[in-house]
């Protein structure tokens, strides 16, 4: 089973994606933190995230390889937090959108359950800046591809998840 979690910033759909892959297995699922250590204020965020987990999942740290991450765990149910980090993190190590089309396809082929968080970034005003513009366009992209494969996806607004699929 694949499921999608998307929302704004600071939308709750992390810990609603949380709660939702506890529920596929009796053991710790697998949290595979996508985010790379670029700041402080990005080491804060980390922090913040760990503090909410607690030790509730076995976490690993992939940056880009998530395909090859994925595939190493047999029967454990995956989350995957996120999709807008990892394509930051593509775009930052210049990648082209079609790198992460093919790695985000190898990912959707593999029999496991999986669920994913990514940001909504679609809502707002076209971006002045080319960088800014092409990660709204690649995760926009990510974002579709991933929702079509998925079985469920829910939209996370202020806490509350709503299922749209």
């Amino acid at each position: 089973m694949k499921v999608l979690f998307i929302g704004g910033i600071k939308s709750g759909k992390s810990l609603n994606a949380e709660k939702y892959v506890q529920t596929l297995s009796k053991t710790k699922p697998l949290y595979l933190a996508t985010t790379e250590f670029i700041d402080d204020e990005m080491q804060e965020r980390i922090k913040q995230h760990k503090v909410q987990r607690e030790d509730r999942f076995i976490t690993v740290e992939e940056a880009l390889a998530l395909a090859k991450e994925i595939q190493k765990h047999e029967k454990t149910p995956i989350l995957v937090e996120c999709l807008s980090i990892w394509v930051n993190n593509m775009l930052y190590h210049e990648k082209s959108v079609e790198d992460m089309i093919a790695e985000i396809n190898q990912v959707m082929m593999q029999e496991k359950d999986i669920v994913f968080v990514i940001n909504d970034v679609s809502c707002g005003v076209i971006p002045e800046n080319k960088l800014a513009r092409d990660f709204v366009d690649a995760n926009g992209k990510i974002a579709q591809l991933v929702a079509n494969e998925c079985d469920e996806i829910y939209h996370v607004v202020a806490g509350i998840a709503t299922r749209i699929k």
